[in-house]
């Protein structure tokens, strides 16, 4: 079910029925649940590849995914969540030139998943339904209330929902959604991505500023949902300084609080202690 969409405008609508689709998933430190969203992704109707982006893990993400089926490209460190998700579709766009799909109606349709949805990976095909009939250039992900207990208590949230509208006038429902579909000439749009944590929120600014459409779409989807100990508040301070980086990239500091805002300069962000909403997945 489509929530909303953005209006249309660079986008040249055209039905991709010929389009296969390409699951990536950028994952760090994700053995215990890999294996089963890979396994759960390569159901989905239309998907003939998997490509897992480890970000360098310490674990046996590698090993996990790759028994799973999934073809597995690494990086030495972690770079961080779009640096990831750019080598991802890189290795898809690999694929495309060597099976000789050279045209957007042929070229795949690029899937991003987190790598911690396990089996819920499986119900995705509602995201890839909009954007192969060619009225979205990009979806996004509108997940139900989470299974487990836990989360923040939202300023992320409501930090990049203030900037997204502020900057292209897209009232994000979940703008963190990491759980996306995306045309091959919407994500070369895009490119370079915005760093790390600020992927998101950078990705609906910049397809929708573009005149990309760009619908929500609710899918039954559950990942692990990050606590409050202090592991996970370090987690949101990194998430909510990628947030603010992208924004003040994009002229949107006006969503910032005023103290936060002050200290914004050149893609950094000054201040902490303040309670933040994590993402989900990702690296």
């Amino acid at each position: 079910m489509a929530l909303q969409a953005s209006g249309g405008g660079a986008f040249e609508d055209g039905a991709r029925s010929a389009a296969p689709v390409a699951v990536v998933i950028p994952a760090h430190d994700e053995e215990r649940r890999i294996g089963a969203t890979v396994r759960a992704a390569r159901v989905v109707d239309g998907v003939d590849l998997v490509v897992v982006v480890d970000d360098g893990s310490r674990d046996g993400t590698v090993r996990a995914a790759a028994a799973a089926g999934a073809v597995v490209v690494r990086h030495g460190r972690n770079r961080g969540k779009a640096a990831a998700m750019e080598t991802g579709a890189a290795a898809v766009a690999a694929v495309d030139a060597r099976e000789g799909r050279r045209t957007p109606e042929t070229a795949h349709l690029l899937l991003f998943l987190d790598g911690d949805l396990e089996e819920s990976a499986a119900n995705t095909a509602p995201l890839v339904d909009p954007v192969r009939a060619g009225t979205a250039a990009m979806s996004i992900a509108v997940l139900p209330p989470q299974k487990r207990a836990g989360g923040g208590h939202g300023f992320v949230v409501r930090a990049a929902r203030d900037g997204i509208r502020r900057a292209s006038g897209f009232i994000a429902t979940q703008p963190l959604s990491g759980q996306r579909c995306l045309t091959r000439e919407a994500f070369d749009a895009a490119l370079p991505l915005a760093a790390g944590f600020g992927v998101e929120t950078g990705l609906t600014i910049d397809l929708v500023r573009q005149g990309y459409p760009v619908c929500e779409v609710e899918v039954d989807l559950h990942h692990r949902v990050t606590g409050k100990d202090w592991a996970a508040q370090r987690h949101r301070a990194k998430q909510y300084a990628h947030v603010a980086r992208a924004l003040a990239e994009r002229g949107a500091v006006g969503a910032l609080p005023g103290a936060l805002r002050a200290g914004t300069s050149g893609g950094t962000v000054e201040g902490d202690g303040v309670s933040r909403e994590p993402g989900g997945g990702g690296s």
